[in-house]
């Protein structure tokens, strides 16, 4: 008898929705706390905690939401076997535009199309709420319906653009490959990385906001000061009109051995009145670069890529496996997809590791800014500049975060002016959060502090 792959797949997605939503109700309790926690007493103000409860329990309500009709939809296309049904239809699709259905690329082609426009209908109504209704509400959204359309619809031509020649190459290795697949595949996405952290904050990032250097001043001086002391060999240092779209605030390093750059959204500098409040934190991202952490973190990637490679070219060939998704074919890229939900178990694990090294990450950076001096400073700043913690979901403020700029570290959400969650779930906090929560770092600081003094 051959196994219910999709079977086991729609359940175990089933059974994490509901430990996931349990932690989300642990979540939304403590956000519903009417008291601070006690290392916050005195330092945040009960206005700016009564609003940031407000804006959290907004998002978390939305979440369930949103979370909820995500599986089931997900659920449907696997269990309903649509998935099968519409690679037929967009198979079907080709002959009447005179193309070859046989075609393994340019087929895939059309399925992609079609995914992408099912995906922009079904996450627009989400999208919208989120920006013109609770970023709205709060005090956050700067974008007009007309510039929400506009990103939405750049973003369309980048991946008109980018899709067809990567999705042709990676088809062209699968089917060329042999028994080096893994090792093809993992090079072409090795490259293919380097690239995109070239072209992305050269060519792409300028298409959705603007690029000017940081003007002639002490803070600019202080931070070239810093860099030169620790040697880190910084060539630019920008500002990017993140006002434009929303009021949070946030930042980034990025580059290539001896070229590194900075870049500091507008916001950030308005709100952190304090120059060597934001000085404090580049310390803090600039002791990642010096305690090669965005080397580490960058290796940990490529070595997880090259197991995932490993492990597909296992299954690619699993008739039984296509089967139980409904297809009596085997295209690459429903393999893939096939596979990547597969693995879904793993994945829960490797990510919750990866959390772990990120919180250890995070805590040695704090202890590194701490150690050049900067405690007195990091402190308020973190109070104000909290990094982004929930690692499930991406700063919506923020278009360069990690996963995207691969050889940076973003930070974000201000804490006090961004309004983030400050009673968090010890549960839902293990279990989520890429970041230790502010009360930790604080703790954590005063602690370093105290051992430095």
């Amino acid at each position: 008898m051959a196994i219910p792959y999709m079977e086991t797949v729609v359940g175990f997605m089933i059974v994490m929705y509901v430990f996931e939503t349990y932690l989300d109700l642990r979540q939304h309790t403590a956000l519903k706390l009417p008291t601070l926690p006690k290392t916050l007493v005195g330092v945040i103000s009960q206005e700016k905690f009564e609003k940031s409860r407000a804006y959290s329990l907004d998002k978390s309500h939305f979440h369930f939401v949103h979370e909820f009709v995500t599986i089931l939809m997900d659920s449907a296309i696997l269990f309903f076997g649509i998935l099968p049904w519409f690679w037929k239809i967009s198979g079907g699709f080709l002959p009447m535009v005179g193309l070859d259905p046989e075609n393994e690329i340019l087929h895939t082609l059309s399925f992609l199309a079609g995914l992408m426009t099912w995906s922009q209908i079904t996450d627009l109504p989400f999208s919208l709420y989120s920006t013109f209704v609770i970023e709205s509400r709060h005090g956050f959204n700067k974008q007009t319906i007309w510039m929400f359309i506009r990103d939405m619809i750049k973003g369309i031509l980048l991946s008109v653009i980018l899709a067809p020649p990567i999705v042709a190459a990676i088809i062209v290795i699968v089917q060329k490959g042999g028994p080096y697949l893994a090792i093809y595949l993992w090079a072409f996405m090795f490259i293919l990385s380097l690239v995109m952290m070239t072209i992305y904050p050269v060519l792409i990032a300028p298409l959705f906001n603007k690029f000017t250097p940081l003007p002639d001043g002490d803070l600019r001086e202080k931070i070239e000061k810093l860099a030169s002391s620790l040697k880190f060999p910084l060539k630019k240092l920008f500002v990017v009109d993140g006002s434009t779209r929303s009021s949070h605030s946030n930042a980034y390093m990025y580059g290539f051995f001896k070229n590194k750059r900075i870049v500091l959204y507008d916001t950030l500098i308005q709100q952190c009145q304090n120059e060597n409040e934001i000085v404090a934190v580049i310390a803090h991202e600039l002791g990642h670069w010096k305690l090669n952490h965005t080397t580490y973190s960058f290796i940990a990637v490529q070595i997880l890529a090259f197991l995932q490679f490993g492990g597909y070219t296992l299954v690619r060939n699993s008739t039984d496996l296509f089967r139980s998704f409904g297809f009596d074919t085997q295209p690459v890229l429903i393999g893939l997809i096939i596979f990547q939900h597969t693995v879904i178990p793993l994945q829960h694990l490797v990510s919750f590791g990866l959390n772990l090294v990120s919180r250890a990450f995070e805590f040695q950076a704090d202890a590194f800014a701490v150690n050049l001096g900067y405690a007195k400073d990091l402190r308020p700043a973190l109070v104000k500049l909290q990094v982004r913690e929930d690692s499930r979901n991406q700063n919506t403020a923020c278009l360069y975060n990690c996963d995207t700029c691969f050889n940076g570290y973003c930070w974000g959400f201000m804490q006090e002016e961004n309004l983030s969650a400050m009673n968090t779930d010890p549960l839902y906090s293990a279990y989520h959060y890429s970041h230790p929560p502010l009360v930790e770092r604080l703790r954590a600081i005063d602690g370093q502090d105290k051992k430095t003094d």
